[in-house]
């Protein structure tokens, strides 16, 4: 009788324990990496690794429990960039870190994502290069391959959750992966900078004695030989206004900006209250023109590693190759201006913004998220975190001409500007420290240290 009760519970059981793992086989993560070269040669001045990553499980992956380790041979300092990705460069992660023996490897990781079964990411098309834009040999590193089209590789590994579930790392073992970045919005208050522009013009001396430029000076960006105007800012009932004009030559274009006269402004939160325009006050339309909120250091040199901008850019009409009104977030390491060379990612949105927008950045924890009207539009970080105090400011140019001789003038404007220095605020805090202040009646602060 025993033995007869025996086979029936081992009869009951063993479907369940089987079922149990076919379940865990299903959710085991299928992960596989494809793998193809985009600058194959023995020595380069950037390696070009662009990878694709294939869910062939039964379950969804999160891309934030996913890292991909590139292998290299050498300690050279490099620098990591996303040049284009299906999933978007703002939630590519690349860091790299050092292994015994003179190696060291490229780690690249999501910030957010899930991948369906069945599915893959498409191309990320990564790339990095040493630090001093010195050629370095590429042929000797461990996940080096020639091939220009994708192919299967087993050389470049892929963790899930810390576990590896493809590739083959070399020998000498490896640190587990690292978790997945994350920005607690915590800090220290350091100083606020509040304005609401209740100036009366350009010419108002409260400009100057409250840390503000209007500038006047010629050259870049925008159309070689144009004029910089004072003239053309002021500051009707409590606005920026920046209204920029051209009629389409160089002499005849006048391009806006006010800027603070102070680098103080670093690490904290950026906003602002910011109006774009699709069309000209007058005139014929079509002019390729940049509205801005952005922050910035000056380029000492070519390449500068200390260089950094952090950019809001619309464009109504397109430019840059685009056929039409695009909003960028853009976050620069550096460039060099002839010939063009640019290290930046940028987010985009191909759609009209044209209206008044709460603006903000917030620079935190190796991340730099930009907000529009409090959604979450971009989120970038890695070498584009800047590294030195910045200005802020504000601009209205165009890209280049478009041949017409009829006067057109084109308008941004602005509501207010705060800063919160060492703070992480988010959007909707913001408007309520903007809305306190104008209730007390309170039109300026500023109480950012100087460095």
């Amino acid at each position: 009788m025993l033995r007869h009760l025996w086979k029936i519970l081992l009869a009951l059981t063993l479907p369940l324990a089987l079922l149990g793992v076919a379940r865990a086989e299903a959710a085991a993560p299928g992960l596989r990496l494809q793998y193809r070269n985009s600058s194959t040669g023995a020595t380069t001045p950037q390696a070009e690794p662009w990878f694709r990553l294939f869910n062939d499980g039964t379950a969804p992956v999160s891309l934030a429990q996913v890292k991909i380790r590139y292998y290299l041979t050498g300690t050279e300092t490099y620098r990591f960039a996303c040049s284009w990705a299906v999933v978007g460069c703002s939630t590519i992660t690349g860091r790299f870190a050092p292994l015994p023996g003179g190696r060291q490897y490229l780690e690249v990781g999501f910030t957010s994502g899930s991948l369906a079964p069945g599915a893959n990411t498409g191309d990320m098309q990564l790339r990095f290069h040493r630090a001093d834009w010195q050629n370095f040999t590429q042929s000797d590193d461990y996940s080096f391959g020639a091939q220009t089209s994708y192919a299967d590789w087993t050389k470049v590994a892929v963790y899930v959750g810390g576990t590896l579930v493809w590739g083959i790392p070399p020998d000498g073992g490896e640190p587990s992966p690292s978790p997945s970045p994350t920005v607690t919005p915590t800090g220290q208050p350091r100083g606020v900078l509040f304005d609401d522009f209740s100036y009366t013009s350009s010419s108002d001396p409260r400009l100057a004695q409250r840390g503000w430029t209007v500038r006047s000076s010629s050259g870049g960006p925008g159309v070689p030989g144009a004029t910089w105007s004072p003239s053309a800012v002021s500051f009707p009932n409590g606005l920026l206004q920046m209204d920029s004009s051209t009629n389409g030559t160089a002499a005849g274009t006048v391009h806006t900006e006010l800027s603070t006269a102070n680098r103080k402004f670093f690490e904290g939160t950026y906003a602002a209250r910011v109006r774009f325009s699709d069309a000209p006050l007058s005139g014929p339309d079509g002019e390729h023109v940049v509205q801005t909120f952005f922050t910035i250091t000056p380029l000492r040199y070519n390449m500068d590693p200390d260089y950094g901008e952090l950019d809001f850019e619309y464009l109504p009409n397109g430019g840059w190759g685009e056929p039409s009104n695009i909003l960028y977030a853009t976050s620069w390491e550096t460039y060099q201006a002839d010939p063009w060379q640019a290290v930046n990612v940028h987010t985009e949105e191909r759609a009209g913004f044209a209206g008044w927008h709460d603006l903000v950045i917030q620079v935190s924890g190796g991340r730099i998220r930009y907000y529009v009207d409090g959604r979450l539009f971009a989120d970038h970080g890695d070498i584009y975190y800047p590294e030195t105090p910045m200005w802020i400011m504000f601009n209205q140019w165009f890209i280049d001409l478009q041949g017409s001789t009829t006067p057109r003038t084109y308008r941004q404007q602005v509501d207010w500007v705060y800063h919160a220095a060492g703070e992480v605020v988010a959007p909707a805090e913001v408007t309520g420290r903007v809305g306190a202040y104008r209730s007390a009646g309170t039109a300026f602060v500023d109480t950012v240290p100087t460095p």
